[in-house]
């Protein structure tokens, strides 16, 4: 059985932040409430209609960048998300196309909190079977699509 490991990690978080100071001008609480019970000071917002893939794919190209992996070595994309950008196609291909990756294969599964580990688990799956020697694992969630 060939071995697997993470080899590289990269993240994109988007640029607008709203604050809970912000968050309380639209619905009626406070930064102590919300502090004191969830523990949560702000939280990154995707504007202007981009969706999950997006984040997925500043991801991976900050990845291959930083591993210095020309993007045809990458055999697989499997994107954890339960906001993807659309019913069909796929999130995994849309990340495949914006970031050039001609030659990778990929699906999204969801799985909700559970969605990045087991995607891990496939991808080490595939790797360990010799079947695939490239996987990247994006999880990437726009939140702010199903909630108010």
């Amino acid at each position: 059985m060939l071995n697997a490991r993470i080899s590289g990690i990269a993240s994109y978080v988007p640029d607008y932040i709203l604050n809970n100071e912000e968050l309380s001008q639209i619905v009626d609480t406070n930064d102590e409430w919300i502090t004191t019970r969830v523990g949560i000071k702000e939280r990154r917002i995707l504007k202007n209609g981009e969706g999950s893939s997006y984040m997925g794919i500043q991801a991976v190209d900050k990845l291959l960048a930083s591993m210095n992996v020309d993007p045809s070595e990458v055999d697989m994309v499997i994107c954890a998300t339960s906001n993807p950008d659309y019913r069909f196609p796929s999130t995994a291909s849309i990340i495949i196309e914006g970031s050039k990756l001609k030659k990778a294969y990929g699906y999204d599964l969801q799985a909700a909190c559970a969605g990045f580990i087991v995607a891990l688990q496939d991808a080490t799956g595939y790797v360990r079977s010799g079947m695939y020697k490239k996987v990247i694992v994006v999880a990437a969630e726009k939140m702010s699509s199903m909630v108010n």
